[in-house]
C-alpha cells in the first residue's frame, strides 16, 4: 500500500490482505470489490504521518500479501477458508491488516491474529467503529453473516468483551433487545453522537486501562456519515465526518496493536471514490499507530 523498500533480511511487521467476499451481506452487496479499490485508492497515501511525528515505513516493514481464496456460496466455509490462508502469512510476528470484503471476514482476521498472540486467556481487547453493533446471534437462520462477527467471537473466547469498545453506534434498531447482547457482557457503547463529544477522552481512557494489553482495531467505513462516505453497502445516516473519525484513530495513541481489518467499502456507490480513499487513509492511520510505539 505504501511505497516502501524493505531489506531482504527484515521481517515484516504488518501485511496487508484482502478478504474479497461480501455473502454475508443484509443490504447491498459489492464489498467484494473493496480491497481492489482501497489498494488502488492507497497510491495517493504517503509515509509521513505529520501528528505522530513518524515516518511509518523507517519504522515498519510492510507488505501486501495478495487476496485470501473466498467460497462464494458458504460465509463460513470462507471464514475458514480464509483464516487457514491467513495462517500462512509471514511469520507468527507479524500482524495482519484485512481489508474487506463485508464485516463477516473480520472473525477469520481476528481469530489468526489471536492465534499469533498466543490464544491469551480472555480474549483480545478490541476497538470497534462502526453504525452498527454486530452482535446479533442470527439473521435468516444465519449465525455468520455481517450482522454477526462479534458475538461469534465472543463467544469463542477470541475477543473480551470487558476490553471492548463501540464507537458510531445509530439507529434505528430492528429493536431494543439488538442492544442486549452488547450491554450484557459489558461492552463499552458510545453512539455518533457520544463519540463526537466525548470519544476522544474514551479512547485515551480505554488506551490506559489496558496497560500494554494486545488490542484489535475493526473498522466499518459505515461509521462514517454518508455524505462523506457513500460507498457502502448498509450506510446510516447522522455518522462521523471523515476528520472525526481520524481524530479518534489518533485517540488510540500508545495502544499495542495485534492486528485490524478495514471493511465494507462498496465501489459501486462510491462517488468519485471518496470512500475508497478514506478507508486507505484509516488503515494507514491504524498502521502508523504501531509506528508511533515502535
Amino acid at each position: 500500500m505504501l511505497d516502501a523498500v524493505e531489506p531482504a533480511h527484515r521481517p515484516v511487521d504488518w501485511a496487508v490482505y484482502g478478504i474479497p467476499f461480501d455473502g454475508g451481506v443484509t443490504y447491498r452487496p459489492g464489498a467484494r470489490f473493496g480491497p481492489r479499490a482501497i489498494r488502488e485508492a492507497s497510491q495517493y497515501v504517503k509515509r509521513y504521518h505529520i501528528e505522530h511525528a513518524v515516518d511509518v515505513c523507517e519504522k515498519l516493514s510492510l507488505a501486501d500479501a495478495g487476496d485470501s481464496p473466498v467460497r462464494p456460496y458458504s460465509i463460513k466455509e470462507t471464514l475458514d477458508a480464509a483464516g487457514d490462508w491467513a495462517r500462512g502469512i509471514a511469520d507468527p510476528g507479524t500482524r495482519l491488516l484485512a481489508l474487506g470484503g463485508d464485516h463477516s471476514i473480520a472473525y477469520a482476521n481476528m481469530r489468526v491474529t489471536w492465534e499469533r498472540h498466543g490464544r491469551p486467556r480472555g480474549g483480545l481487547a478490541l476497538v470497534h467503529f462502526d453504525a452498527h453493533l454486530d452482535t446479533v446471534d442470527a439473521v435468516w437462520g444465519e449465525r455468520w453473516g455481517h450482522a454477526s462477527p462479534f458475538i461469534r467471537a465472543i463467544e469463542d473466547g477470541i475477543v473480551d468483551p470487558s476490553a471492548m469498545i463501540s464507537l458510531g453506534i445509530r439507529g434505528p434498531l430492528n429493536s431494543a433487545s439488538d442492544l442486549d447482547f452488547a450491554r450484557s457482557r459489558g461492552v463499552e457503547v458510545l453512539s455518533a453522537d457520544q463519540a463526537r463529544a466525548t470519544g476522544a477522552a474514551a479512547l485515551r481512557g480505554f488506551v490506559s486501562k489496558l496497560s500494554g494489553r494486545a488490542a484489535y482495531v475493526s473498522l466499518d467505513i459505515d461509521v462514517v456519515d454518508p455524505a462523506f462516505a457513500p460507498g457502502t453497502g448498509t450506510p446510516s445516516v447522522g455518522g462521523l465526518a471523515s476528520h472525526e473519525l481520524l481524530t479518534l484513530l489518533r485517540s488510540l495513541g500508545g495502544v499495542q496493536l495485534a492486528g485490524a481489518d478495514v471493511v465494507e467499502v462498496l465501489p459501486d456507490r462510491d462517488v468519485s471514490g471518496n470512500t475508497a480513499f478514506l478507508a486507505a487513509h484509516a488503515a494507514f492511520e491504524i498502521i502508523a499507530l504501531s509506528a508511533a510505539v515502535a
